[in-house]
């Protein structure tokens, strides 16, 4: 590496590190969604499985909460930080696999631009962990390219196995891994070893730990995340609009542009060896293909895409820096480049700002306001009024979101329990019976009418005071608080999950 590409990497690096600085900043400034306030539940009884996703962003975040507590910015912090190797790899794949430091430092510089990884990483989700998974698996694939030894299948074996501890969607890695094999007749070679096989088999014990989980309750993760999601009802193409206008969001425009030219240059050779564009072509369409045809019936959620971000970032750096495109093509690219670091990063300002303040709609709704937590620590705190003023021994929810919120922000050790949907909470200890005897506070949001496991559970109701959910003058919502007294049996609804009704 010569003394122009150390400068570049070493410019590079202070970019990522003071994007990083400014997501730890926005970590600490911005409540954390319902789906945090979840994960950060489970992640106070780690197990091999849960209902919704694999065990990975329960170990993140308890990483991340044992450093700095159970805050903002510890259920953030670890998730935050993983940028860091994710750069790395990143940065390795696309300087293996097209030559030289300078295309690696635009990959990852690129990757970071986008929100995927800007907020993927700093709003914990199971897509936080994937994506730097995602990363190892496309290096380390990289890599037994280069060197052509066989031990790089035990390292991607673990990446893999990983990813899978993950999210379920990982496994699209193995047609994707298999397909390049059989497509690039030197790979091939390969399938004749017990290299691959071995990696195989370490990327099943890594993910074990979940198999036994749902082995020991019925497979339930598993009919929820993948049987269910696999059953075609109806179809539905309007979906299929929506991949492109939220993809084109959560790459940020330029980077997406830089995307979609990469992939067309690789596609049409114009860049690359054929077994480093086969890998890149391999790991992006396999998944990309699925999702598309599931967009046929059902809505496809932009961060399920998370997995292919890696590589499709070293393809927009080949059509940023590998490609030599006609004029008015290469001043696109051109533009692109210059521009996507800075457009990324007022982006995720904005975004920030917005579900912080609302002050860019005028303090209207937007998409944010039902997801962060924004003045849920203020409503806790006259939630938790109530509930001392009129003597509730616990706090009954109907949803998970909600109970998960008021777990968080209320005082550590109050009672609050989601009385359905009991399998979220089959990890985590039984409430205490003495507390569930009442009288209970019922809260949810207000109703026109009160539902009918209230009515059949309970002797006496009373309405004792409804609280306002607010961000600056929005009221997002306002919750009912209900005193709850004589319960009629079991205040628990122990029925099976829909996925193990008959």
């Amino acid at each position: 590496m010569n003394s122009d590409d150390r400068r570049l990497v070493r410019n590079t690096v202070l970019t990522i590190l003071a994007l990083i600085a400014l997501r730890l900043l926005a970590a600490a400034w911005t409540p954390i969604t319902f789906d945090e306030a979840y994960y950060w539940t489970w992640s106070k009884h780690l197990a091999g499985g849960y209902y919704d996703h694999p065990p990975m962003v329960a170990l993140v975040i308890r990483a991340g909460t044992m450093i700095a507590g159970d805050t903002e910015l510890g259920v953030r912090l670890v998730s935050v930080l993983l940028a860091l190797p994710m750069s790395y790899a990143v940065y390795r794949t696309a300087s293996i696999l097209f030559g030289g430091a300078r295309i690696g430092v635009v990959a990852a510089l690129l990757l970071n631009a986008t929100l995927m990884v800007s907020v993927g990483t700093m709003i914990v989700t199971p897509d936080s962990p994937l994506l730097v998974t995602s990363s190892f698996v496309l290096f380390f694939l990289a890599k037994l390219l280069e060197s052509a030894r066989g031990a790089w299948w035990l390292a991607v074996g673990v990446a893999v196995g990983a990813a899978l501890l993950s999210k379920y969607s990982a496994l699209f890695f193995g047609p994707a891994i298999l397909i390049w094999l059989l497509v690039i007749p030197k790979q091939r070679r390969w399938l004749l070893t017990p290299w691959p096989y071995l990696g195989g088999l370490i990327a099943l014990v890594i993910f074990s730990p979940v198999i036994l989980w749902n082995a020991d309750h019925q497979w339930v993760s598993f009919i929820k995340q993948m049987a269910d999601r696999a059953r075609v009802e109806d179809f539905r193409p309007g979906y299929i609009m929506e991949l492109i206008p939220t993809q084109f969001a959560f790459a940020t425009p330029l980077v997406f542009i830089l995307g979609v030219m990469g992939l067309e240059a690789l596609i049409r050779r114009k860049a690359g060896a054929s077994p480093a564009r086969a890998l890149i072509d391999c790991m992006f369409w396999v998944t990309t293909l699925y999702f598309v045809w599931h967009s046929l019936h059902a809505r496809v959620e932009a961060n399920w895409f998370a997995p292919v971000y890696p590589a499709f970032v070293v393809a927009a750096a080949v059509a940023a820096y590998a490609v030599s495109w006609e004029p008015w093509r290469q001043r696109v690219a051109d533009f692109c480049l210059r521009w996507a670091a800075p457009v990324g990063m007022t982006m995720f300002a904005l975004l920030i700002v917005q579900a912080n303040t609302g002050v860019l709609s005028g303090y209207r709704r937007d998409a944010t306001v039902r997801s962060v937590g924004v003045g849920w620590r203020e409503l806790a705190g006259q939630i938790e009024a109530v509930r001392a003023r009129v003597g509730a021994t616990c706090l009954v929810v109907p949803d998970y979101g909600t109970t998960s919120w008021l777990t968080f922000y209320l005082p550590r050790g109050t009672c609050v329990v989601q009385p359905i949907q009991r399998i979220r909470w089959v990890n985590m200890p039984e409430p205490d019976a003495a507390k569930l005897a009442g009288p209970l506070l019922y809260v949810d949001e207000v109703r026109p009418v009160q539902p009918p496991y209230l009515k059949d559970r309970f002797a006496s109701i009373e309405r004792v005071a409804e609280l306002p959910r607010k961000r600056g003058p929005l009221v997002i919502e306002t919750y009912a608080l209900d005193l709850l007294r004589g319960p009629k049996g079991d205040v628990l609804d122990r029925s099976p999950p829909p996925e193990l009704s008959p």
